[in-house]
Parts: C-alpha cells; structure tokens; sequence
C-alpha cells in the first residue's frame, strides 16, 4: 500500500427536499493512496457528483471525517479550506467553467493570481503552461476564439498551475468529440504518471476502464471497488 492521499470514514451526505431526506452518501468509507488514478462510475443520481463536491471541499458531509495528507479537513474554517483547495486540489470540469472576458493566459494564472503569488513569478509559469499544452499561439485568444479543446487544454493548465496533489475531473470529455477527448484523457494521464492523483467522474464505461481502479456508487453507496491488475 502506498501514502494514504485521502481517507474517508463514516461520510452521510442528507439533502432536505420539502419534507424528503434524500441520503446522497450513506456510510461512506474510502481510501485513495497518492498517485492513484480513480473512475468514480454509477447511474445519475447515484452520489458521483456529491462525491467528486466533497472531496473537493465544495461541499461539507452531515457525518464522518474526510482526511486529505493526514488532516482532517471536515473541521478546518472556510478560510482554511479555500486555502487548501487552492494549494492541493484542481478541478476540471465537462464545460470548462473558464471566464469569458479573461484571456488563456490570464485564466491559466487565476489561481496564481488569487494566491497572490508575484507577476514574475506567475508569468514564468504561465508561458511554461501555454507551451506544455500547445497553447502558445493561443495565450491572448478569450474562450470564445478558442475550440472545445483548447478551452480544456486551458483548464487543465489552470487545474495544474498550482502542483496540487490531486485532480477531479467531472466528466471531463463530456463536451469534446471523440479524438478530442482522447486528446484530453492523454493528458490528464500523463499528469497521473508524474505522480497527481486522478480522480474522474464519468458514465462512460470505455473512460472509466483506462483507470487503475474503478469505484461504482449506487443510491449514495459504494457498492463496487475493483482494481486492475
């Protein structure tokens, strides 16, 4: 067994609808080592989403503890968890939730930029980033100018720009044809063979089986959790 990445024990996630529970994750307990490389599959409405939230401190369980490195983060403040969002967890997502009226570049540095990190400091990175993703003629385009994806070119670079110790990826070809989003999958691929832990959200069966192993949630439980060999 490797470096325990994330450790999940006893997580309930209950939504109120009128007068319903609705239990999106009944007793959860998980355990995902560093550098491994997750499909978290399952029916809509499931708990894929509820999970993919949670791990990505967008969203808090009504019971259990969530260990990210060792540290329990479910009693962290808000500031605190924004500080380790930004730090160690990077998002992409199937519509790329880019801003419109910033450039690749500057959408590539918004983490930088919200972390504060110096204009020197940042524009060395980004020009790194534009040119490991092909995206040096690209740098001043605004989503618009771009295509499907470029734009999840940008985002993967603005979900790696911070060296986080993991990646969710939220059915992250969703929108791209076929050879685009092989395209895509090869790069998010290559980040998990340097050691980022990957973790992706999907219906699609053929994606989910290029992961190591595969996770099936079913009615807010795990109810498979295989491995290939």
């Amino acid at each position: 067994m490797g470096t325990a990445l994330i450790e999940l024990s006893g997580i309930e996630r209950i939504f109120y609808l009128g007068d319903s529970e609705v239990h999106a994750l009944r007793h959860l307990e998980l355990r995902i080592d560093a550098g491994d490389y997750v499909a978290v599959m399952g029916p809509s409405g499931s708990g894929k989403s509820t999970l993919l939230n949670l791990l990505g401190l967008l969203d808090h369980p009504n019971a259990g503890s969530y260990r990210l490195e060792g540290r329990d983060v479910t009693t962290l403040s808000p500031v605190e968890q924004a500080h380790v969002r930004s730090e160690r967890i990077g998002f992409v997502f199937q519509s790329f939730h880019l801003v419109p009226r910033l450039t690749a570049a500057e959408n590539i540095a918004l983490p930088m930029t919200l972390a504060g990190i110096d204009p020197a400091r940042r524009a060395k990175r980004v020009d790194q980033a534009l040119k490991d993703y092909g995206l040096a003629n690209r740098a001043s385009h605004r989503p618009d100018q771009l295509s499907g994806g470029q734009r999840q070119r940008v985002a993967i670079a603005r979900a790696t720009i911070m060296q986080p110790a993991m990646i969710l990826a939220d059915e992250p070809t969703g929108n791209l044809d076929r050879a685009t989003g092989e395209e895509v999958m090869r790069l998010l691929e290559e980040l998990n063979a340097r050691g980022v832990t990957l973790i992706v959200v999907t219906h699609d069966t053929a994606l989910g089986a290029r992961a190591r192993r595969q996770l099936l949630m079913e009615d807010g439980e795990l109810r498979h959790d295989t491995s290939n060999a």
